[in-house]
């Protein structure tokens, strides 16, 4: 009988022990939900927390199902796993191809988004119905224009665990833009000075250095000049609403043309635009609106190419 009884104390020593360790190895979060076990040993946690810009959010470490309402471009340029994409970026040329099978959402179609079992949303501060949107999936939002377009690469990047990649693009985007910058202003003059115009339905506007259409390039890693009076009017606001009548005052020695396909371009036609220097001489770039309202990095590389084969001819 003591034999017995040894062997069964034994026994339950052994199970006791064997609960013990698995308990111990249990890791958990800050809010106690497990996140691994040892029998999932090398797994990564299942969420991480990101420090947004309105406090922590706990999101997916690798998010899978994406919904962007905003910085969609982003997140694509990094091979994020995008589900829902918002309108005005589905019609964006460049990305075309990389939205094949991406339904297209908006904040005011909640349902569709909940169809789309998101496990992480992307948007902007100012969306009407983002408290709805938190309670779908984990929701980040950015400012646009709070960070500077390379710095805002990496916050996604770090959001959806691609830091590294969105690093390793931005240091070496940089040192070619820097470059391309200096050539230029080898070429064209070192006060020479740039302006970027776009045209809309029945409005003219001219642009600071950070209101895309390729004004963070030109101005800010480029180091291009704006001329005087953009600076007095745009460089604050991001942007300035113009006549054609005044469009010479803000007209630089070259100028690149935001031009809105189905908005008014009669101003093209007048006397005042035929007269402006750069457009006599040659010296304006047409770009298509749709392709050019972002930051990212693939439309970095668009508008890179598009400069220097404007400016320098490659």
């Amino acid at each position: 009988m003591k034999k017995v009884f040894g062997v069964l104390l034994v026994l339950f020593l052994f199970l006791l022990g064997a609960c013990g360790n698995n308990e111990s190895t249990r890791q958990l979060d800050q809010s106690g939900k497990k996140l691994s076990t040892a029998s999932e040993k090398g797994a990564e946690a299942k969420t991480v927390t990101y420090q947004s810009e309105i406090g922590p959010v706990e999101v997916p470490a690798n998010p899978q199902r994406i919904v962007t309402l905003a910085y969609g471009e982003n997140v694509i340029a990094l091979g994020g796993k995008v589900v829902g994409i918002d309108e005005w970026t589905s019609k964006n040329p460049l990305f075309q191809e990389k939205l094949k099978g991406v339904e297209v959402v908006s904040e005011d179609n909640l349902e569709k988004i909940v169809e789309l079992n998101p496990d992480l949303i992307i948007g902007s501060p100012t969306m009407k119905n983002l408290d709805k949107l938190k309670e779908i999936a984990p929701t980040v939002v950015y400012t646009w224009g709070k960070l500077d377009y390379l710095t805002q690469q990496i916050e996604i990047g770090k959001l959806i665990n691609k830091e590294q990649e969105a690093k390793k693009w931005v240091e070496d985007f940089k040192k070619r833009a820097e470059a391309t910058g200096k050539a230029i202003k080898e070429k064209i003059g070192e006060n020479a000075t740039v302006s970027v115009i776009e045209n809309d339905e029945k409005q003219l506007y001219v642009f600071g250095n950070n209101w895309a259409r390729g004004t963070e390039l030109l101005y800010q890693t480029m180091g291009l000049n704006m001329p005087e009076k953009v600076k007095e009017k745009a460089l604050g606001p991001g942007y300035y609403p113009l006549s054609v009548e005044v469009l010479p005052q803000f007209a630089g020695d070259y100028m690149i043309l935001s031009k809105y396909q189905e908005g008014d371009t009669s101003f093209m036609k007048t006397d005042t635009w035929k007269n402006i220097p750069a457009v006599k001489n040659n010296r304006v770039l047409e770009l298509n609106t749709l392709a050019i309202t972002y930051s990212d990095p693939i439309t970095m590389e668009y508008l890179l190419d598009k400069f220097e084969k404007f400016f320098l001819g490659n």
